[in-house]
């Protein structure tokens, strides 16, 4: 079976399935991530050169965690971090078109709709309109993940809460999710921020309480289809 994972940014991935992609992969199942946005100039005054150059750069921070989590490969789209509003709406929605087409999942996981940064709003939405039953391929189904930092911290309104009612048995997985996050050396912080080791294991043992298990991902299951 063959998953794919979207990722508005490099970790997002690991924060809201890394668990998940771990047991997929440990079950003979084709793990793929496609990573939307990559941090460019002028809101990441860096040139390519020295991105390219840094010891932790992005690029090896990624190759890093897929290893962790037996990732098959990792689709880069390129588009402007956190100026995800400025791409031509067409042009997003053609390139997750064409990955889908591509990898052909069965199932799909995206980044909650209500998320505080609008690159996992516009990524989300993008994905959906990408996923409509009415191309080459139909996409069995379709799951939202939480992304510590972005998801709890938003307004709290109806539109924007993240509703759960999957949740998946990553107890034997953790360490490997934990391992994967920790190779993102340029984005973990130090607790008590939510981006820190201390706070991603908090979180699964507090999804994992809700099932009586010691550690859980939980998901939106947003559309499924039985043919």
């Amino acid at each position: 079976m063959n998953i794919l994972v979207f990722a508005p940014h490099a970790d997002d991935e690991i924060l809201g399935c890394g668990g998940t992609i771990a047991r997929h992969a440990a079950e003979g199942d084709k793990v793929y991530v496609c990573v939307i946005t990559r941090g460019k100039p002028p809101v990441y005054k860096v040139s390519d050169e020295l991105l390219e150059s840094q010891p932790h750069n992005r690029m090896e921070e990624v190759e890093a965690s897929n290893k962790c989590l037996g990732i098959i490969k990792t689709y880069f789209l390129q588009f402007p971090a956190v100026m995800l509003e400025s791409v031509p709406r067409y042009e997003l929605n053609k390139s997750i078109v064409e990955v889908i087409n591509e990898v052909k999942p069965e199932i799909v996981y995206i980044p909650h709709y209500g998320d505080m940064q609008k690159d996992h709003e516009l990524s989300s939405e993008a994905v959906m309109v990408a996923v409509r039953p009415t191309g080459k391929h139909i996409v069995k189904k379709v799951y939202s993940y939480e992304t510590l930092s972005e998801t709890e911290w938003n307004i709290a309104n109806c539109k924007n809460a993240f509703l759960p009612d999957t949740y998946v048995n990553i107890e034997p997985y953790l360490e490997k999710k934990i391992a994967a996050i920790e190779c993102h050396v340029s984005q973990i912080r130090s607790f008590p921020h939510p981006r820190s080791v201390e706070a991603i294991t908090a979180l699964a043992k507090l999804r994992g309480s809700v099932m009586c298990c010691k550690a859980a991902e939980a998901f939106s299951l947003i559309r499924e289809y039985r043919n």
